[in-house]
């Protein structure tokens, strides 16, 4: 507030001109708020367990923000433990930002949030990791009113509005929830299988698996009621392992395994790692089968030593799951990009996985070959095919 006081004042008049009631909390570290706020800096320091004094004098910016976090989340957290707030959004730069989206982080999917930031034309994941905030890009700095914050601050103020009045209106969750995941390249396979699951009376709840999809997938397994995962794609996991762009981190794909929930596995997209331009792909991988994708994104191609890796790393997570799995493998090919019309088709690299997978399987574990492609209709029956036994095996 020392800094953002005018752009505040506004963004409030702005959100009580929509009916919208305004609560201030302010994290700043140097100088004093111009105007009075609802939860003052020296609040949000001593629920760090500080003193704004004491992180005054830390002579570190970084580590200052840090503890204004640590402080800021539990402040807010009441306040919505408590239903007094039914929405956030903050105002900011690089430190704001980081203030900002570490609080809106620690609020569930659903919850509004909206953070106008003038970083928000560069890579966000840091920011919105797995949640749904919502970015707005400030386009110029936050420093003042004039016509271009004004009306930035206005479309950040009415969105939230918006989401507000919006969230009472939202129907309440019934049905059975069921996950999934896949790329565009198993995207096929992922319409039959929901299809027949929605036919079942079941919610269908899709990631996308660049990299934030299964974090974020594994976030709601973890959170949610869940009553089925089917994991058609676990190119993430080949992307932690040999250096893709798409990497969910070391414990993708175990938050089901882990609660018991009753899960299908398929293969779908390992015949593949996502890197950068082309010309940098070869740089990085050179030899290897390569599909540029995209001028941003190209697809390099697995080798079956890779797939025995991922194999035994699949193994060992299968072998400690609490709950029934399946691993459904389709001999014909892993995605729309490995099939005899796809630019890098490669049987060597199924057949090496199958083998391996084999060679350690899992006791208890339904394990099922077919030989069609992914995205086959016949291999969606066969993933509905496992999926009943596996509920069968579960008493559900």
């Amino acid at each position: 507030m020392d800094t953002k006081a005018k752009e505040t004042a506004f963004l409030r008049e702005c959100l009580e001109g929509e009916d919208v009631a305004v609560r201030i909390l302010d994290a700043g570290i140097k100088g004093k708020s111009p105007l009075p706020v609802d939860i003052t800096r020296d609040e949000v320091a001593a629920a760090a367990g500080s003193s704004l004094g004491d992180v005054q004098n830390m002579g570190h910016e970084g580590k200052a923000l840090d503890v204004m976090i640590s402080g800021a989340i539990p402040c807010a957290g009441a306040l919505y433990e408590k239903g007094d707030i039914e929405g956030v959004i903050e105002i900011g730069g690089s430190m704001g930002t980081t203030l900002g989206t570490a609080v809106m982080r620690t609020f569930p999917i659903g919850f509004p949030k909206v953070m106008i930031s003038t970083m928000a034309s560069r890579n966000t994941r840091p920011f919105v990791g797995t949640k749904d905030i919502m970015m707005l890009h400030s386009v110029c700095d936050l420093s003042g009113l004039n016509r271009i914050t004004r009306k930035v601050l206005r479309e950040g103020a009415l969105a939230l509005a918006g989401m507000v009045k919006g969230t009472k209106m939202t129907p309440s969750d019934e049905s059975p929830l069921a996950v999934a995941s896949t790329l565009g390249t198993t995207e096929s396979c992922l319409i039959g299988v929901r299809q027949a699951l929605e036919a079942r009376g079941m919610e269908v709840v899709t990631f996308h698996t660049v990299g934030s999809g299964g974090e974020a997938m594994d976030e709601l397994i973890r959170e949610e009621d869940v009553e089925f995962v089917v994991d058609l794609s676990l190119h993430e996991l080949v992307d932690h392992l040999f250096g893709g762009d798409y990497d969910a981190g070391p414990r993708r794909g175990t938050a089901a395994l882990e609660k018991g929930i009753p899960t299908v596995l398929a293969p779908g997209n390992t015949d593949f790692l996502v890197v950068g331009p082309l010309a940098s792909a070869k740089m990085r991988f050179p030899g290897r089968r390569a599909h540029a994708h995209n001028s941003a994104i190209t697809a390099v191609g697995t080798n079956p030593e890779e797939m025995r890796k991922l194999a035994g790393l699949l193994s060992d997570m299968c072998r400690r799951a609490e709950g029934p799995v399946g691993m459904v493998v389709p001999m014909g090919g892993f995605s729309a990009f490995d099939s005899p019309e796809g630019p890098m088709e490669a049987p060597e690299v199924r057949q090496a996985f199958a083998e391996a997978f084999k060679a350690d399987l899992p006791q208890g574990l339904q394990y099922m070959e077919s030989n069609h492609h992914i995205n086959d209709p016949e291999f969606a029956i066969r993933i509905m095919e496992c999926i009943d036994r596996l509920r069968k095996t579960a008493g559900t």
